[in-house]
């Protein structure tokens, strides 16, 4: 196999005029980058660090579901710094946005963390996803460790997913793009959403949202008591989902939601 060339250097110029202290690293083998930037910020090291994983032994995603990724047909990559955003609801679909913005426009939303591939006939597939961390700083500081999380499948097209829908690959919308590609894609866009939102929140990114949400006037069903059938009616400005039930819209924040196309 043809090792890939990962632009580490390239990635460090474009992002240390905004992160002077950061660094840019790829290792070829790991359990997990979001692991790994956490232990070390428990030990003290909690200067900003993008890192990234040819091959992730032990990957993750919400609610502990394991992320299987393979040499060359996964990116898988965690940026780590201290963060200290007025209010952290919306961070991960503000992630999303700039993620979906920089790969390609078939590149779709699904709240709250997932990015989808859609096709022009609106049938999708899940491509990716996004794992936010954060750790408590010590001495008392204001903003925490935060370390964003990102898993995309770049190969072919993996198993089934949740035993109904495959998923899809950045290859198919190019079959040149690879994991060092996408991550030169993405890395910028990332560390310059993230500076945006620490400033003003979820509100700026409400629009560029709408333009990428898979969900938005679909029938879900969610796994909220109160609230288990419905309409997606996009998300509000700090970043809820609503829902259009027979009692009228309803907001869902929590994290642990599942919201799924009926």
């Amino acid at each position: 196999m043809t090792q890939p060339h990962w632009p580490a250097e390239r990635l460090w110029e474009q992002l240390s005029p905004l992160a002077p202290t950061i660094s840019v690293e790829v290792v070829a083998r790991t359990g997990s980058t979001n692991t790994d930037l956490l232990e070390r910020a428990r030990r003290g090291d909690t200067a900003p660090c993008l890192l990234v994983a040819e091959h992730q032994t032990a990957g993750r995603g919400r609610q502990g579901r394991g992320w299987q990724s393979a040499p060359g047909d996964s990116l898988t990559l965690s940026l780590g710094r201290p963060y200290a955003p007025r209010e952290w609801s919306g961070l991960s679909l503000a992630v999303g946005v700039a993620v979906a913005e920089a790969l390609h426009e078939q590149v779709k939303l699904k709240w709250p963390n997932d990015l989808w591939l859609v096709d022009d006939h609106g049938n999708g597939r899940k491509l990716g996803g996004i794992l936010i961390e954060t750790l408590a700083l010590p001495s008392g500081a204001p903003d925490r460790y935060a370390v964003i999380g990102i898993g995309l499948n770049v190969g072919q097209p993996a198993s089934p997913d949740d035993g109904r829908n495959r998923t899809a690959a950045l290859c198919e919308l190019d079959g040149q793009l690879t994991a060092p590609t996408a991550l030169a894609r993405l890395a910028l866009p990332l560390w310059q959403a993230l500076q945006a939102f620490e400033i003003d929140g979820f509100g700026p990114f409400v629009q560029r949202y709408a333009a990428r949400d898979l969900l938005c006037g679909r029938a879900v069903h969610t796994t909220q008591v109160d609230v288990p059938d419905g309409i997606a009616a996009g998300v509000d400005p700090h970043g809820a989902l609503l829902v259009h039930t027979a009692a009228g819209i309803r907001r869902i924040e929590s994290g642990e939601v599942s919201v799924r196309p009926c």
